[in-house]
């Protein structure tokens, strides 16, 4: 084992010192043999594929057709299906609905006053679990309402309830289908990792080109970004139904069709809801950064705001998408958690007491509204306006703090940032096509060997080598000071219930946040550049590896624990000599989600000035250019699957060692 131990340390050391060698001198080995192939993948054997999906792309929507009608005709019929009912909500929660057109239009029915619309999210927060809840969701609401936001916040709210059916409707029906035929399984799967990893923007480029600028292509991007989790988890829900219920409806004489949606379907009810969860979070999610192809509502607020420098308004925004996003998450939690209730008898009253409520409130101030407009759109001269106060504060902030913040921004570049920079962005591309396949095969294997290989030269090859080395160096030190945090933090959570409670609801509130929110305050308190970038992912990415470590920790079986006490360890022996040993599969894991967060920011803070993938797939949308978006995309998404395999591999590794 010792030799075993010195060979595979030896192995690891001896990489390390080249790739550092090579790193540090390749620039002048490139000045010394005027061999500039050496430090950039020669501009003749680079592929031409973002030319190539661009104009493929083009021919798509101006040239293919499918005998009887054109490709063309199949977009604007998705986008109509889309549209109808888009407008439908729209007019119902905005704009209200009208006949005629512009000037000459006349309105035959108002939308629901913001009084409806909270007496009615309320009524759901009670239906779905208890009073408390819907007091939040009522006051998340009110909120809205009372700091100016309610027409942007019923906007993101709209497409929110579009984008939702569809996803669950969609995931569960693809998630059934791979559940019954093993071949659709093994298509599914490499799509949805796929899927799951390519970068958010790279989504919006192909849909702008196919769909055009508005809220319907925002809305595609959506549900295609929203999909895969559903599918996932409704694949592991149907799985996870005991074979005993299967039985049992076969022997009831049970068709195919009546076990699953009689037997399977209802018992995985509890987990199909988490997935809900999950599709309604990052629909809301990709609907705030749609708002770059034309989505509106409050990702558009936020975005100009980001563009112009007010602080105040952006802030504002933000607020008011962390408080839509806490009462989505809370009423969808609770809806996921909630167990078989009984019929309740007796007449529509008294069986839906909360729905003749909702729809009493909607009646009537229907109607007062009419006479009375306070009572259908809340009063302007009642908003309050936090933006002078926000931009106040940060100015404060700057003034008073900017040299202790401007000194702890110069001692981590200079001593972290900027010199991790160097090591990554001076790896010669061919060495670290080499030392990609050796880290892949020694920890996977022949396989990730050789997948480490093609998706590394697919990279290269595209011409985003020091691109790349940017992405990876950013995801290094992010994930790095993420689990230098969070670690800590989930074994205090771990150790003292009373703090753990308080940690692990703080990093709640922090998943439901869309990355858009946390641009804001790095911002006003760093400007751009990669600490802001730095600063931003590891806020975003930080909740996996406190979670995975309080799990891991809690999951160590307690005779384990008894035994350690009754040789004599103390508390801190046992955490570092048993506890922390048996954890490190879920610390590994959390590591791995932790770069799959800080991946998936680090595009979103191309909008802060990194010189990455992330800014190559910014260009690529704000230029409608397709092929390149997507080729930036894929390099992302090869980066994120490398990752995720060796850090598997290394999760199965300790696993086996540890008997578990």
């Amino acid at each position: 084992m010792r030799k075993l131990f010195t060979y595979n340390s030896a192995f690891w050391i001896g990489l390390f010192a080249l790739t550092w060698v090579l790193s540090s001198y390749s620039f002048a080995l490139y000045k010394a043999l005027d061999a500039r192939w050496i430090i950039r993948f020669p501009k003749q054997w680079e592929l031409n594929l973002d030319g190539v999906i661009s104009d493929f792309l083009n021919w798509l929507v101006e040239s293919a057709g499918f005998y009887l009608f054109s490709f063309k005709d199949v977009t604007r019929f998705v986008a109509s299906l889309i549209e109808a009912p888009y407008q439908i909500l729209r007019n119902l929660l905005i704009e209200g609905f009208s006949m005629g057109v512009g000037a000459s239009a006349t309105q035959i029915l108002p939308s629901l006053s913001w009084i409806a619309v909270i007496v009615i999210v309320t009524a759901i927060g009670r239906y779905a679990k208890d009073w408390t809840l819907a007091g939040l969701v009522g006051a998340c609401f009110l909120y809205l309402a009372v700091f100016g936001q309610w027409e942007s916040a019923m906007v993101t709210l709209a497409s929110v309830l579009i984008a939702v059916p569809i996803g669950v409707v969609g995931g569960l029906f693809l998630g059934i289908a791979a559940y019954r035929v093993a071949w659709v399984n093994h298509v599914l799967r490499p799509i949805l990792d796929l899927m799951q990893t390519v970068p958010v923007f790279a989504y919006l480029v192909p849909i702008l080109i196919l769909f055009g600028f508005g809220p319907v292509a925002a809305l595609v991007a959506t549900v295609i970004y929203a999909l895969p989790p559903m599918v996932r988890v409704t694949i592991v829900a149907l799985q996870s139904v005991p074979p005993e219920l299967v039985e049992a409806g076969k022997m009831a004489g049970c068709t195919k069709r009546q076990i699953m949606w009689k037997v399977l379907v209802p018992s995985a009810k509890p987990t199909l809801m988490v997935g809900v969860n999950q599709v309604i979070m990052l629909s809301l999610n990709m609907v705030i950064i749609a708002s770059m192809i034309g989505a509106g509502g409050l990702g558009f607020d936020v975005l100009a705001s980001l563009r112009r420098l007010d602080i105040g308004a952006g802030i504002e925004a933000g607020l008011a998408i962390v408080v839509m996003a806490i009462a989505l998450d809370r009423a969808s939690q609770a809806f996921s958690e909630r167990g078989y209730q009984a019929a309740l008898k007796g007449n529509f009253l008294q069986r839906h007491p909360y729905s003749f409520v909702a729809i009493a409130v909607t009646l009537v101030t229907l109607v007062i509204g009419l006479a009375v407009p306070a009572i259908q759109t809340y009063p302007a001269s009642l908003t309050v306006t936090t933006g002078a106060f926000w931009s106040d504060a940060m100015k404060w902030i700057n003034v008073n703090f900017f040299d202790t913040l401007e000194a702890i921004k110069v001692v981590l570049l200079q001593w972290l940032l900027l010199p991790v920079k160097g090591f990554f962005t001076g790896i010669p591309w061919a060495w670290g096509i080499l030392a990609m396949v050796l880290i892949g095969w020694r920890i996977g294997g022949l396989a990730l060997g050789v997948a480490a290989l093609l998706m590394m030269s697919f990279i290269a090859a595209s011409g985003l080598w020091a691109k790349a080395m940017v992405t990876i160096y950013l995801c290094s030190v992010s994930v790095l000071i993420a689990t230098l945090i969070g670690i800590p933090l989930g074994i205090w959570a771990a150790e003292k219930p009373r703090a753990g409670r308080i940690i692990l609801g703080a990093m709640d509130t922090l998943q439901t946040l869309p990355s858009f929110v946390y641009l804001i305050p790095v911002i006003m308190l760093f400007r751009v550049g990669d600490f802001s970038a730095m600063i931003a992912v590891v806020l975003y990415a930080l909740a996996p590896a406190v979670r995975y470590a309080a799990h891991g920790l809690r999951e160590v079986p307690d005779q384990l624990i008894e035994a350690g006490q009754m040789a004599g360890c103390t508390p801190k022996q046992i955490l570092r000599r048993i506890k922390l040993p048996l954890a490190t599969p879920h610390l590994l894991l959390g590591l791995n989600q932790t770069t799959m967060l800080a991946l998936s920011m680090l595009v979103i803070t191309a909008l802060v000035g990194t010189r990455d993938l992330g800014q190559e797939v910014y260009i690529a949308l704000t230029k409608a250019n397709a092929g390149a978006g997507i080729v930036a995309g894929l390099s992302v998404a090869f980066i994120a699957i490398m990752t995720d395999r060796i850090v598997t591999a290394l999760a199965d590794k300790q696993r086996k060692r540890l008997g578990v």
